[in-house]
């Protein structure tokens, strides 16, 4: 597998989208993650992304994002995060990415007033028909496992009955180790997404809130995971999610403290090539 990053790590920062691809580039990243808007996104920005990319040697290989209303009560609301899911699968094809990273929403009102089973049933049909668009597009659809207790994809029994239910080839799982930690997932417990995972993010936590930390920062054990994974034989990325540095002057540091860290941890458990 590649290591990559999220290059949210410098745009929460302030960091202008070149200077932090060159310095994802400097670093030692294989490749990157570009989290966007999609809609209303500059033509200027499209091109600046992947005029750099290209110069940098920098594959671009996933895009994430959330769009909650997926699953939302009201048709409209569907309808138009449909459409706007839709702009992110174009970008990804503009930009040769291999998959839109989708984080669904959560069961509203405790999962009270309105069944749970019609939010699962809106997102099965919205996600199909995604999958059906980002077929076209060549591109595929790695949903996010969210630890919280009212998100729709909170477990790894739910993501496979999901990936299952929906049935569609274009949609698969994405694995995030930290994750699987707040959500008391074992790494045994991977071997359910044989053939149903094709991403990977890696950050570590405290193990009681998330977290998004470099590792070493956190009470994650990486090693049981990263052989799972490895068992998985997934043709894919190990993206590294940072959330905001303690000190942004040195974000730098911070990212490459987390890629040193990452960087040691694919190659003891042999994950990375």
């Amino acid at each position: 597998m590649k290591l990559g990053i999220i290059n949210s790590a410098f745009v929460q920062a302030g960091v202008d989208t070149a200077t932090g691809l060159r310095h994802i580039s400097r670093i030692g990243f294989d490749c990157v993650d570009i989290h966007t808007e999609a809609v209303g996104i500059s033509k200027k920005e499209v091109a600046l992304v992947a005029r750099t990319c290209d110069k940098l040697g920098l594959p671009i290989i996933s895009l994430p994002f959330c769009s909650l209303g997926l699953i939302d009560f009201a048709e409209p609301v569907r309808e138009f995060h449909i459409g706007r899911t839709k702009k992110f699968i174009d970008l990804a094809k503009t930009w040769g990415a291999k998959n839109i990273l989708l984080v669904l929403g959560e069961y509203i009102w405790q999962r009270e007033v309105i069944p749970p089973q019609a939010q699962w049933q809106w997102g099965l049909e919205t996600c199909r028909r995604l999958g059906d668009y980002a077929g076209k597009r060549g591109v595929d659809i790695a949903l996010e496992l969210e630890p919280f207790r009212l998100s729709l994809l909170n477990s790894v029994d739910a993501m496979v009955r999901f990936v299952d239910e929906c049935g569609h080839p274009r949609v698969r799982a994405n694995i995030d180790i930290s994750h699987l930690v707040l959500s008391d997932t074992s790494p045994a417990d991977l071997k359910k997404l044989k053939g149903k995972a094709i991403h990977v993010h890696l950050s570590d936590c405290d193990g009681k809130v998330h977290g998004d930390l470099p590792p070493g920062r956190g009470v994650v054990k990486f090693a049981p995971y990263l052989q799972a994974i490895k068992e998985l034989n997934i043709n894919g990325v190990v993206s590294i999610e940072l959330e905001y540095p303690p000190d942004p002057k040195r974000l730098v540091e911070w990212v490459d403290e987390a890629y040193r860290g990452t960087a040691k941890l694919m190659a003891q458990a042999g994950l990375r090539g």
